[in-house]
């Protein structure tokens, strides 16, 4: 809380103080947080109703994707940009979104990804950057189109690995995997015989 005060003249030629109190960054965290989610539902219902393809949602201050429902209904979508959010889990339920294409989950706090994710058969690109995964899903290499994963600045090693990674051989073209706990890639790493860009550090 700020307190000024500033000189007022009187008509009748009296300078009397006048006292104002002002209230500074005394919101309520509550209070911004709802006006948020107003906001990211507005969002969120612009996408449903035109039917957009492509939605951005970075940097929302987002904790849960329960918190924002409508978010896995819509099924046209084909990019969803949720990078620089507070994120901690994402849902089985992301599978209902089986036309994505393009997944930015970049800057959260997601510990583990659902093994729903593995089913979404046209992802391209998938982002899980600078989060806190220690393994990858199970069936990870059952996606048919993966052709970016970004996985820098997690804490997976040459054993968070599933066992199916390698069936990414014939669609993935760049690999990210600096910044992580890897002391030596895998043997099968070769079999990735398509891969045009590998970010690696000891």
């Amino acid at each position: 809380m700020e307190e000024t005060n500033f000189p007022l003249k009187h008509p009748n030629g009296t300078i009397r103080k006048i006292w104002i109190v002002k209230f500074v960054e005394e919101r309520s965290v509550l209070y911004v947080g709802q006006i948020m989610s107003k906001a990211i539902k507005k969002i969120v219902e612009e996408a449903r109703d035109n039917a957009y393809t492509e939605l951005d949602l970075a940097d929302r201050e987002i904790k849960s994707l329960n918190s924002v429902p409508i978010l896995l209904q819509l099924r046209q979508l084909t990019k969803l940009t949720l990078s620089h959010n507070r994120l901690t889990a994402i849902p089985s339920s992301i599978v209902d979104l089986y036309n994505l294409e393009h997944l930015n989950l970049f800057n959260n706090f997601i510990e583990e990804l659902p093994t729903s994710i593995t089913t979404l058969s046209k992802l391209k690109f998938l982002n899980v950057g600078v989060n806190r995964l220690s393994s990858l899903p199970r069936g990870l290499g059952s996606l048919p189109c993966l052709e970016i994963l970004e996985l820098t600045y997690n804490n997976l090693n040459e054993n968070s690995l599933p066992a199916n990674f390698f069936l990414l051989a014939d669609s993935l073209r760049a690999l990210y995997l600096g910044d992580n706990d890897f002391e030596k890639l895998p043997a099968d790493f070769g079999k990735l015989k398509n891969l045009q860009v590998v970010s690696y550090e000891q």
